[in-house]
């Protein structure tokens, strides 16, 4: 469900990046409080169309009676409706409708070493974690390795300083820009999988780290992955969230397969449920919007999760999936906007 929130603050971060700050009113303050890591679905009309997209809660989770504090960080992206509308035209006190905080990409505070990945926008729910995690957890420690392209273009430069001062024992920044040297720190060049491999031993010991967090674009992401894989580290210790998928290698769809003639889906969305008939060739969150337009989606991508739902029966293929971890696929979740029936009769469930 949607709620009109207002735009209380803007900051230019870099010449392509803003922080948008939100109004939460107090009869909405629980309804908005998110977990470290947690992402903002919006929802806005730009030049007469309906525009959603995704975007990660920078601030620190704020306890219980304090404002949410809702903060997101929004970089432009060629031709992106919404990051453009945002860094152009939006305004102070204008008004953007928005879900309430959703994703599993969290880290709750406890105690334990903790390392992350990220690269470019990829810090903005990472700030929130090693935030929230420091201020409330004394006996716990924060690596950040972060790669940007160049010293101008690094969001949330000044928060990120301010860490490393209020925790100099417990926060260790590590900085690379791929197109830039520095004065110190590591050599420019992009970390890939083999640089991270070196890397990643020389920083911390790999094996005592509790938990891994991986964000960023896709080549980002599956590099760190692949350098913990071979440095031994469990996949169930490492998380991540891709938040740029470009059409390269190992990113193509799936070749179409014909849904059953008469396919039909059964949907349970908010305790209603309703069935209707598949039709050629659309996804089951496009049968679903047909009738329901309450249906939760944000980038149709297969990359932001927002869709997810349990598959009761019947059987369904993906054409792609960046959102769901193997144990959530394991369990029978799926992405609505990539799935297509496979069976003549398919149920999903998107309230579990």
């Amino acid at each position: 469900m949607f709620h009109p929130l207002r735009v209380s603050a803007i900051e230019r971060l870099t010449d392509d990046s803003v922080a948008v700050d939100f109004a939460v009113p107090p009869e909405l303050r629980e309804t908005f409080r998110h977990q470290p890591g947690q992402h903002l679905n919006v929802r806005y009309t730009v030049d007469g169309e309906e525009v959603r997209r995704s975007y990660s809660i920078c601030a620190p989770a704020a306890e219980q009676p304090a404002d949410p504090g809702l903060r997101v960080g929004i970089r432009l992206v060629d031709g992106g409706a919404f990051s453009t509308y945002a860094l152009k035209e939006l305004a102070v006190g204008d008004q953007v409708e928005a879900m309430p905080p959703m994703g599993r990409f969290v880290l709750t505070p406890r105690a334990g070493r903790f390392a992350a990945v990220v690269g470019g926008s990829g810090i903005t729910p990472v700030l929130s974690i090693a935030a929230t995690l420091l201020a409330r957890e004394p006996d716990a420690s924060f690596c950040l390795i972060r790669s940007d392209r160049t010293a101008a273009s690094t969001m949330f430069l000044d928060e990120v300083a301010d860490l490393k001062d209020r925790y100099p024992d417990r926060f260790q920044l590590v900085t690379a820009l791929s197109r830039e040297e520095q004065q110190a720190g590591l050599p420019s060049g992009r970390l890939d999988r083999e640089r991270l491999t070196d890397l990643l031993p020389a920083l911390l010991p790999v094996a005592e780290v509790d938990g891994w967090y991986l964000c960023g674009p896709l080549g980002l992401v599956r590099a760190a992955e692949d350098a913990l894989h071979g440095l031994g580290v469990a996949r169930t210790r490492v998380h991540q969230e891709i938040f740029h998928v470009d059409d390269g290698p190992g990113t193509s769809v799936r070749p179409r397969i014909e849904s059953p003639s008469g396919s039909t889906l059964t949907a349970t969305l908010d305790g209603r449920s309703g069935k209707w008939p598949v039709q050629d060739g659309e996804s089951l969150l496009e049968t679903v919007l047909r009738s329901r337009s309450d249906a939760p989606y944000a980038c149709k991508g297969g990359v932001c999760g927002t869709c997810r739902a349990f598959l009761v029966s019947g059987e369904v293929r993906m054409d792609r999936n960046f959102a769901l971890e193997p144990e959530e696929t394991g369990a029978g979740y799926v992405l609505a906007c990539q799935s297509h029936p496979v069976t003549g009769e398919v149920e999903l469930d998107f309230d579990r």
